[in-house]
């Protein structure tokens, strides 16, 4: 079991990550990557980008240059405003909206102000219907209601590239490098063409999701391009992450908020969410955060921190302390919305929460409470 939770030498990220591998030397992926930062030539990287962009010049009759997946969030607001003020594109911003039930007032707020920065957005909408079923499939069947709403989230935007001609698509971040889900790793450090086998979306297909009953037509939403259609398109994922030698959470959401977006006003030990911008177009993630760490040991305060670490900003003992305290922090509210949009009740939330908990990180008591059987920072 010691496998199971082995730790960064340099900050606290647990090998229990999916598609991650440590170095020889105990080192995680995002910690070797941000090492090899220090030597990198921007400017260089900054011309890489330019030679990559001659290459998808705007054809005779389309609107647009590339086109970016936008939540209103921190990520997506920056990347507009360098795309279209630093590059000189024109993107066409494509957006995948949340059922009433789920989206936030602040979400929609922060896609109104990228349509008042002057941008172009599509916005698409999967049946209301299949998305309430499925996700419930999705908590009963895996305990990650988001395991269908993730697929259409990807999924939309080389789908709309493919339907509007665009084949340039600009991405954030790296997974592979950034965060250590290595299976996303293309031929550079900016091809995004294997995020189709990143963790969120290498988990079956749609087999299941065909066994609830839901018919084929229903289910085009949540259809990945396969990579003949991506041939055929000729579509390219860029990283963008990759080019910007300052990426990274707080400073996307400092550029951003200077810039209308509208931050999170809970409390950090109802959300996890120490700087209040992350996920900001909907509330229930947080559950799932909550999840993953009962699953792998680590949640939306990990990630958050190991950043903040290798950045020099936060000490490696505050960065424990902080997890320790909120790794696992969900607001009741929350879970009790998300129970009663699928149709159940909160103690069949847990109940099916508690079977799902990894017994090798943790120990359930005759009350039903959740403890770490390993110490943050060392291990088990």
């Amino acid at each position: 079991t010691t496998e199971i939770y082995t730790l960064s030498l340099h900050d606290a990220l647990p090998i229990s990550r999916p598609n991650t591998k440590f170095t020889d030397a105990g080192i995680c992926p995002a910690c070797d990557y941000f090492e090899r930062l220090q030597f990198v030539d921007w400017q260089e990287r900054y011309e890489i980008l330019e030679d990559l962009l001659a290459g998808f010049r705007r054809k005779p009759g389309q609107a647009f240059d590339c086109i970016i997946g936008v939540s209103g969030g921190k990520d997506s607001t920056r990347q507009a405003l360098w795309v279209r003020d630093k590059l000189g594109l024109k993107p066409l911003l494509a957006c995948l909206s949340y059922p009433p039930e789920q989206v936030t007032e602040r979400g929609v707020d922060n896609i109104s102000n990228l349509i008042e920065l002057g941008f172009d957005v599509v916005i698409s909408a999967p049946a209301p219907g299949t998305w309430r079923n499925l996700m419930r499939e999705s908590f009963l069947r895996f305990t990650n209601w988001a395991r269908s709403t993730e697929l259409a989230l990807f999924s939309s935007v080389p789908q709309l590239a493919i339907r509007y001609g665009i084949p340039l698509i600009l991405w954030g971040e790296n997974p592979g490098l950034q965060l250590g889900d290595l299976k996303t790793l293309g031929r550079t450090g900016y091809d995004g063409n294997n995020l189709r086998y990143m963790n969120t979306l290498s988990g079956g297909g749609l087999d299941w999701m065909l066994e609830t009953g839901i018919g084929p037509r229903d289910l085009i939403p949540y259809r990945y391009p396969a990579p003949e259609a991506f041939d055929e398109h000729g579509l390219q994922i860029v990283y963008l992450g990759w080019f910007l030698g300052d990426w990274s959470l707080i400073n996307n959401g400092m550029y951003s908020v200077a810039n209308g977006l509208k931050v999170r006003e809970d409390t950090v030990e109802n959300t996890g969410d120490l700087a209040g911008i992350t996920s900001l177009d909907e509330d229930w993630v947080t559950l799932n955060q909550m999840i993953k760490f009962y699953k792998f040991g680590f949640g939306r305060v990990t990630d958050y921190v190991n950043e903040e670490i290798r950045l020099g900003r936060l000490s490696r003992d505050d960065a424990i302390r902080l997890v320790e305290r909120y790794d696992d922090a969900c607001s009741p509210e929350y879970i009790a919305s998300f129970s009663d949009y699928i149709g159940i009740s909160v103690g069949e939330f847990w109940a099916h929460v508690r079977r799902s908990v990894n017994p090798a990180l943790f120990d359930i008591d005759g009350s039903g409470r959740i403890a770490r059987r390993y110490q943050v920072g060392v291990g088990l």
